[in-house]
């Protein structure tokens, strides 16, 4: 399930006890379902999570996908938020190139007012979305992803302490101080996260290459900042766990069908489960799925434990992001009761 690292990367990691492991839910609407019913399904999962004690519950922004819920993404939050008690629930992320920096602003104070303590912000600046959904998502016809880093800066203004020359104020917002984070699968944002002192998230349950390259530019660069002192490092990793390998290895055939149906530019429902991914991808499309699943870990409860220790010592992240599209929703629950046990052992 966990590929060895590089040779290339250096530096090393002690082993430590994985102090925090958190969820991402992208809200996946199985076939026959209706959004209706996935989002009620992760209000389901989110109470079950905090239960486990997981550490945050993010959501994601993804646009023109069928098989994903939460598109509207901080709606969705307040939503969870109010359905949950104590955990953190958050943006995994928010893909600021898509927005005015000041109606985020706006978002996320107002939810961090109806729920203090409590909300994350990540960002990323992908579109989350194909780039004929972009140009209709975009708020000006000059929006790009190059604007990133002014973006994040505004937007922080925003959150911050207001100025008493400060004409436009983020109300709610102004001064609530969110949390931000930075979310990329390439060196940019992890560069961009050690530069401006932010938490840094690698997005290596779908994008694996550099996150040990990325991991270390943010670490070797990384400025104390006023919201966080040192390098504080998540990485996402998808587990597909079950009582045997052989049935982990059929929940993840959902996942994969689903990777192959984005690839063909077909993106539809999260598909059932098949007992073989024979004569449904070409060796290509099946070595692409591999290599963006190569931090999965799949199968019983001692593969899956082996899988996230090995991972735990090759990053030495602070923080695992836990995700899994898997279709039946006990199934899925189970997955992810049987990850914190292992996690709480790490």
């Amino acid at each position: 399930a966990l590929a060895s690292p590089p040779a290339m990367i250096s530096f090393t990691v002690t082993e430590a006890p994985m102090q925090n492991f958190s969820l991402l839910d992208l809200s996946p609407v199985p076939e026959g379902k209706t959004a209706g019913d996935a989002l009620a399904a992760t209000v389901d999962l989110a109470q079950h999570a905090e239960r486990l004690g997981y550490h945050r519950y993010w959501l994601a922004e993804h646009h023109n996908m069928p098989g994903i819920a939460s598109a509207a993404t901080s709606v969705v939050i307040g939503h969870v938020a109010g359905a949950t008690k104590i955990m953190p629930i958050g943006a995994g992320g928010i893909m600021l190139p898509n927005h005015a920096p000041l109606v985020i602003a706006e978002q996320f104070g107002t939810l961090a007012a109806l729920h203090p303590g409590r909300i994350d912000l990540g960002l990323g600046r992908a579109p989350g979305t194909d780039m004929e959904t972009a140009r209709a998502l975009r708020r000006d016809r000059n929006s790009n992803a190059m604007e990133f880093p002014r973006d994040v800066e505004e937007l922080q203004a925003y959150l911050g302490d207001p100025t008493p020359d400060q004409r436009v104020r983020a109300v709610p917002g102004a001064g609530s101080k969110v949390p931000i984070w930075l979310l990329g699968s390439s060196l940019f944002s992890a560069r961009l996260a050690a530069q401006k002192g932010l938490p840094f998230a690698f997005a290596s349950h779908f994008a694996p290459e550099a996150l040990l390259d990325a991991l270390q530019v943010y670490r070797d660069n990384f400025q104390p900042s006023a919201q966080l002192e040192r390098p504080y490092a998540m990485a996402g990793v998808g587990v597909f766990a079950a009582d045997s390998d052989e049935e982990g290895a059929f929940l993840a055939t959902s996942m994969q069908q689903q990777f192959v149906n984005l690839r063909r530019g077909r993106p539809g429902p999260l598909p059932p489960p098949v007992e073989s991914m024979d004569g449904i991808w070409s060796p290509l499309e099946a070595e692409g799925v591999r290599q963006a699943m190569k931090y999965a870990m799949v199968g019983a409860p001692d593969t899956v434990r082996e899988g996230l220790r090995q991972f735990r010592d090759l990053t030495g992240v602070d923080e695992l992001m836990i995700t899994g599209g898997i279709f039946d929703h006990d199934k899925r629950l189970r997955s992810f009761r049987i990850a914190a046990d292992i996690c709480r052992e790490l």
